[in-house]
């Protein structure tokens, strides 16, 4: 019974190790968020082309079965025949499930829908499984979400995410790798565009990776190397880091009090899978509820908080802010978390306000006022 508390042996690295590794084959595919300006420098040729008049940059969050939001308002964003050809799409946690196919264009728009209304995500969860959780590596086994991965981000997928790549547009996605504690920024497009023969595999497991909360789904190992030495990173929930991915901590913070002139028109469109406003719950008093009551709290101020960040840097240097997130407080189940009913409403709520173009907002406005309650059932 005690050997589901006996991980398997991993070789050890140092930090130093942590720094320089790098995945076999693969160049100039990640970089830190959280990275330094003389880190920054070494980077090369992840902005899009500066020659355009405009730029158009889509970031979707992470929430869970939230994502539904997301996917809902780029289905009417596509019905209204005003969404943008994204120059920038960035993905955490649910939202780097669904980035790439948001890079990709309103063509994709049917297999997002299916994912997050036809009830497939509650495949996700499986209950025979809970009971022996305590004693293995997370509460749900990694394989429903690495079939489902698998099924919709095929090679096609991929090959057409490398074309656009190849174009200039970036697709990123955020990890959060556990063994340094550093949020890690995978550029999507140059991996689908390296020709390597496991670039498909590395693809898929970035994105599960990005969606794999810590606990609930086991981490997930990519392997790299220093020199001739080889080792397993653990990487897990981009949301562990940051909910959302707009541009690098040394950027935002511009620590030498010259913020970069705004160079083109640029639009960013943050959409947030999650509410930021206080949703007023009863809390059962035992240990499962209070430690998801709380860590809701947690990434609530830790959104707001990324939000505030990323629209003082907008507001500094002229880029034109866009804001949505779940404005309404819905029912919701800790035991049934990937509901179709649920999943359904929140597609509908981000469809609806993007049709009656009620759904942008130019600034964080985080309203304490109390919603009504609607129920999913």
């Amino acid at each position: 019974m005690l050997t589901g508390c006996v991980g398997n042996a991993r070789v050890t690295y140092v930090r130093q190790d942590a720094v320089q590794a790098q995945v076999a084959g693969f160049n100039n595919i990640r970089t830190y968020l959280d990275a330094s300006p003389t880190e920054l420098a070494g980077v090369k040729g992840w902005e899009p082309p500066a020659t355009a008049k405009k730029l158009d940059y889509l970031v979707i969050s992470g929430g869970g079965s939230g994502g539904a939001f997301s996917v809902g308002v780029l289905d009417a964003w596509t019905k209204l025949g005003t969404r943008p050809k994204f120059d920038i799409v960035s993905g955490v946690s649910t939202g780097a499930l669904i980035a790439p196919f948001a890079f990709l264009g309103s063509s994709y728009d049917p297999p997002l829908v299916k994912l997050y209304t036809s009830g497939v995500a509650s495949d996700l969860v499986d209950r025979r499984w809970l009971p022996n959780a305590i004693l293995g590596k997370s509460l749900l086994k990694q394989e429903p979400l690495r079939r489902m991965v698998e099924e919709y981000i095929t090679a096609d997928v991929m090959r057409a995410v490398a074309t656009e790549h190849k174009a200039g547009r970036r697709l990123l996605v955020l990890t959060s790798n556990l063994d340094s504690q550093r949020p890690v920024v995978w550029n999507m497009g140059a991996i689908a565009a390296s020709g390597q023969p496991d670039a498909l595999k590395l693809f898929q497991d970035v994105l599960i990776a990005s969606a794999s909360v810590p606990g609930v789904y086991p981490a997930v190992m990519i392997k790299t190397h220093v020199g001739n030495r080889s080792f397993q990173e653990m990487h897990s929930d981009g949301g562990s880091a940051s909910q959302v991915l707009t541009i690098p901590d040394a950027v935002l913070a511009e620590a030498d009090g010259h913020p970069p002139k705004k160079p083109r028109d640029f639009n960013v469109y943050v959409l947030i899978n999650n509410a930021l406003m206080p949703e007023f719950s009863n809390t059962a008093d035992s240990t499962l509820p209070v430690m998801a009551r709380a860590y809701a709290m947690l990434i609530k101020s830790q959104t707001r908080a990324s939000v505030m960040a990323f629209y003082e840097y907008a507001m500094r240097t002229g880029i034109n802010f866009h804001l949505a997130s779940i404005d309404r407080q819905y029912a919701y189940s800790m035991s049934d978390p990937f509901n179709a009913t649920y999943m359904r409403s929140i597609f509908e709520l981000g469809s609806s306000e993007m049709l009656a173009g009620k759904l942008w907002k130019q600034k964080p406005i985080f309203s304490a006022e109390q919603p009504t309650v609607v129920a999913t059932n």
